[in-house]
């Protein structure tokens, strides 16, 4: 893996690209559950995450740590604050994947028929794993990645989601009015594939805080 930097976060860059990778595998895993029905797939994306929080203490650990160091440049620690942005993105993601598993599995053998939505609910999975695989291809090569253009495309992704979960959200509403008794269970339907939304939306943060780490600029994560 190239570096932006220094060769001295190389391990810290190292970590977050194996988080990144994790966090794909994990949501590959829950994809194939829904395709495939098997519930072994959904154990094994909970089962890949389980550690995910003590890694990125780890992670953080490893950045202030840096910090404390009078060695480390200014052009570092811009990258380093970054990098613990990236890594709390990675955690909300880590834990809405661990979640949509866990509550996915749990509709697809209950009384909410999934059947009907699984031509929407595919697609919107892809859209948020490709998002994920953008910006993790792009991290892994920084020093030669066009942040820009990986932003731009992580973006389409991100709208397609939009629109996709669009289509969902009407489709189940319809559901929801035709079949009252199952509203409750279609209701958290809709909630658990919001997750898939959120993964894709924090996939689009972390494609903006690819560009900040290499080209600059203020961080404007409280404004706009």
């Amino acid at each position: 893996m190239q570096t932006l930097t220094s060769p001295r976060l190389r391990p810290i860059e190292a970590d977050i690209t194996a988080m990144l990778e994790t966090i794909i595998a994990a949501n590959r895993d829950a994809l194939a559950g829904f395709e495939r029905r098997e519930r072994t797939h959904y154990e094994q994306a909970r089962a890949k995450l389980l550690t995910l929080e003590v890694e990125a203490d780890a992670i953080d650990d490893a950045i202030v740590a840096h910090f404390a160091q009078p060695e480390t440049s200014k052009a570092e620690l811009h990258a380093l604050v970054t990098y613990l942005k990236i890594v709390n993105e990675l955690v909300r993601i880590g834990v809405s994947t661990r979640k949509y598993a866990k509550r996915i599995e749990t509709y697809c053998t209950g009384s909410a028929q999934m059947s009907p939505f699984g031509s929407v609910v595919v697609p919107l999975h892809k859209s948020a794993l490709r998002a994920l695989e953008l910006v993790t291809e792009c991290f892994a090569e920084l020093s030669y990645c066009d942040v820009e253009d990986n932003y731009r495309k992580v973006m389409v992704e991100e709208s397609k989601n939009d629109d996709l979960y669009g289509i969902v959200e009407q489709e189940i509403m319809q559901y929801i009015s035709q079949e009252h008794a199952r509203g409750v269970d279609y209701i958290k339907v809709l909630g658990t594939l919001r997750k898939l939304e959120r993964i894709c939306d924090r996939a689009v943060n972390i494609a903006n805080l690819l560009i900040l780490a290499k080209t600059g600029g203020k961080l404007s994560t409280y404004s706009t």
